[in-house]
């Protein structure tokens, strides 16, 4: 299995307060999450499909804040992840490019935890690459570079960009699991358990 299996929860903070609260799973062929505030007016769901070669193949998503809700339904295809996004009385479809690697992120820790064991099972300390990239409000994804480096010889500890001008610190546990990740602008996330 490229990524610990087992269920998580994470705590996230900015400037010291509690935002948000994220609920994860990982059973080696799925992941299901969500992330909700500490009121429970928003709501953020994924759950993802996880082929035999470790990728994600399919993600069905969901938003929810207050009255307003939205559902997203995405297969990843050879070179693109395509699907449609449903909200009020409209559908739309949308689509992104994948890149070499087929990396997607639905916004949830356990999609960049998923990345980082990518990158480590092929023995890569750096990295830049596409990723499609499913934004937690709009459910609509878009492709963009990406890059990560390792900056320790354990491969623990890793300095992670997901847009340029932001960076994430991130530390892991011997099976990939990750403990912590604090970025640029306040944000920090700490599993609990």
């Amino acid at each position: 299995m490229i990524l610990s299996g087992g269920t998580y929860r994470y705590e996230i903070r900015r400037n010291g307060e509690i935002v948000a609260i994220e609920q994860e799973s990982f059973d080696g062929s799925q992941i299901v999450g969500t992330r909700s505030s500490p009121d429970g007016s928003n709501f953020h769901e994924v759950q993802a499909d996880v082929s035999d070669q470790g990728v994600i193949a399919r993600l069905a998503v969901r938003y929810k804040r207050g009255p307003f809700a939205r559902n997203g339904i995405y297969e990843a295809g050879q070179d693109f992840l395509e699907g449609s996004v449903s909200a009020l009385a409209g559908r739309n479809a949308v689509m992104s490019k994948l890149g070499r690697f087929r990396e997607i992120d639905a916004d949830l820790v356990l999609f960049r935890a998923l990345t980082i064991a990518h990158l480590r099972q092929r023995g890569q300390t750096r990295w830049t690459g596409r990723v499609a990239t499913i934004d937690s409000t709009t459910l609509v994804p878009s492709s963009n570079k990406q890059s990560a480096r390792a900056t320790d010889s354990s491969g623990l500890r890793w300095i992670y960009e997901p847009r340029m001008g932001d960076f994430e610190e991130i530390e892991l546990d011997q099976d990939g699991r990750i403990l912590s990740k604090r970025d640029n602008r306040g944000t920090e996330v700490r599993l609990i358990v």
